[in-house]
């Protein structure tokens, strides 16, 4: 009996399937990164070659703009997603699984990841609304792709969600609407952790701009390193990343430049990491495009200034066309670091820092010890500190804040200094003036110590401590929050008799931080 043509088109799907199957992993590199550009290009909106879009525009896709998608709101939420990402930012690693869950088979558990990390990527982002309260739920699939695949003997990734307080807060200055540049100070370089956090986060922004139909430039990241190992190590934090579609190269003297050129042609990889000397000598020769590039990372950028290099960033910087969006990571203790920081970084910036060390927290901010031998004295001594001031920032619109014991006292101090040079804002309290002269402008706020944490002190740029607090944990926690939006700042702080018991612990906070150790502590050092 003849067979149907069902049962032979049956057959002949069979055929194709398993020979599709057969062969999904035999093609070469080049053939693989061909077609995951050509997905990437495609993925989520229709092409103007495939014909007509024949569905109707309705109330709540009035120009059909969704592509006969449903929306965000009328898909079912994934819980499960949902409480992992709020569980890094709330406890800084993943929830457990319950005991009872079914373990899935790795070959399958692996394929029901990677789809859902497509599925996740491609409505993510479908508003293009972005939750800033914690972070998507594609960056923690990155997170957790590049934890998977860290060898033991690297140290493993389960390090990685532990910093989630620096990641996340990294996450809002990159994907915010008016993003800032980024200055960490943790270190010489950035660690395995901060450069997992950096390049998800990179991922994430790249699949919200493709799914909003933007285009996307290549490279999008430019990873500048100073050594072959320094790009060795992030080339393969990124590795992880090309199952979900996100291609990187390194550049570096260790290989030939023809095996690089020949890499270069063969996808387009939206991250470059580069060693600042290979990647110039391609950009001379044209070999790759580096104008567009949305986002520049610095790598130890103390080791560069060592490396004599500092030219070849300058001219790195001016190749790039757009106005990217920079994350340095350095080690503030050479002067140097902070003006060749101030001449790459010229908008808002946010310094960040992965520990606690005071050191680190408040790099490029210079303190100042004012000796005044009674209480009754602050007054002058204040009006003097505030001359200083303006004359040191001439032309310029400086904001000060005063810090004082109590209100009590912060009120005395505001009514002693509204002088005839002093013309008094808008405030309910009537501690905010601004001070004009002939020299420039300063904005004063004046704050006791009960109501401080209700003010933003990074805003400041300079701290003038009035009352010195009893501990030097209070002292280290504002000093630690001045300024966090510029490069530099001044912490002055008046000391008094009555400030004896804490010569010795605020002489070792200066002396950390590199700074001068007054000389009149040597005569007010308790017996």
């Amino acid at each position: 009996m003849a067979k149907g043509d069902d049962a032979l088109a049956r057959k002949r799907n069979r055929v194709r399937r398993k020979r599709l199957r057969s062969s999904e992993n035999a093609v070469s590199a080049r053939v693989a990164a061909i077609i995951a550009s050509k997905r990437r290009r495609k993925s989520g909106k229709r092409r103007g070659c495939e014909g007509m879009c024949f569905s109707l525009p309705t109330p709540e896709d009035p120009f059909n703009e969704r592509h006969g998608k449903k929306s965000k709101v009328d898909e079912p939420t994934d819980d499960a997603e949902d409480a992992a990402a709020a569980a890094v930012v709330k406890d800084g690693s993943p929830r457990k699984k319950d005991a009872n869950t079914k373990k899935q088979p790795p070959a399958k558990a692996g394929a029901k990841a990677k789809s859902k990390a497509i599925r996740e990527r491609a409505t993510e982002t479908e508003e293009g609304l972005v939750d800033f309260d914690r972070p998507s739920k594609f960056l923690v699939v990155c997170l957790n792709a590049i934890r998977d695949a860290v060898a033991p003997e690297d140290g493993g990734g389960s390090s990685i969600h532990g910093a989630s307080d620096w990641g996340v807060e990294l996450w809002r200055c990159c994907s915010a609407p008016a993003p800032s540049d980024v200055l960490d100070t943790s270190g010489a370089s950035a660690t395995l952790e901060q450069t997992a956090w950096l390049v998800s986060t990179a991922c994430d922004i790249v699949a919200r701009k493709e799914r909003l139909g933007m285009v996307v430039s290549c490279p999008f990241l430019l990873y500048i390193v100073p050594s072959q190992e320094k790009a060795a190590q992030v080339r393969s934090i990124c590795k992880p990343l090309k199952s979900l579609g996100i291609h990187s190269v390194s550049l570096h003297p260790g290989a030939s430049i023809e095996h690089q050129i020949s890499g270069l042609k063969s996808c387009e990889p939206e991250f470059l990491i580069a060693t600042p000397e290979r990647l110039l000598e391609l950009v001379s020769s044209k070999e790759i495009d580096i104008s567009s590039v949305s986002m520049l990372v610095i790598d130890g950028l103390r080791c560069l200034l060592d490396l004599n290099v500092t030219d070849k960033i300058y001219s790195i910087r001016d190749a790039i066309s757009s106005n990217p969006q920079i994350v340095i990571f350095t080690d503030p203790s050479d002067k140097n670091v902070a003006i060749m920081a101030r001449n790459l970084l010229h908008g808002r910036i946010t310094k960040l820092s992965i520990n606690d060390s005071v050191s680190s927290r408040s790099a490029f901010i210079t303190q100042h010890v004012h000796f005044c031998p009674l209480e009754k004295q602050k007054t002058s001594k204040v009006k003097e500190i505030l001359e200083q001031i303006l004359e040191s920032h001439a032309k310029k619109t400086s904001k000060v804040l005063l810090v004082a014991a109590n209100g009590q006292k912060a009120q005395n101090l505001s009514s002693s200094l509204k002088l005839e040079n002093c013309t008094v804002t808008d405030d309910t309290h009537g501690n905010s003036f601004m001070i004009c002269s002939s020299v420039g402008l300063m904005n004063v706020l004046i704050k006791d110590r009960e109501t401080i944490a209700m003010t933003d002190i990074g805003e400041f740029e300079i701290v003038l401590i009035v009352d010195l607090p009893p501990s030097v944990d209070e002292y280290s926690e504002i000093l630690s929050d001045v300024a966090r939006h510029v490069i530099g700042g001044e912490v002055h702080s008046i000391f008094c008799k009555t400030d004896a018991p804490l010569v010795k612990p605020l002489a070792e906070v200066l002396a950390k931080c590199g700074q001068a150790v007054p000389e009149f502590f040597k005569n007010l050092e308790p017996p």
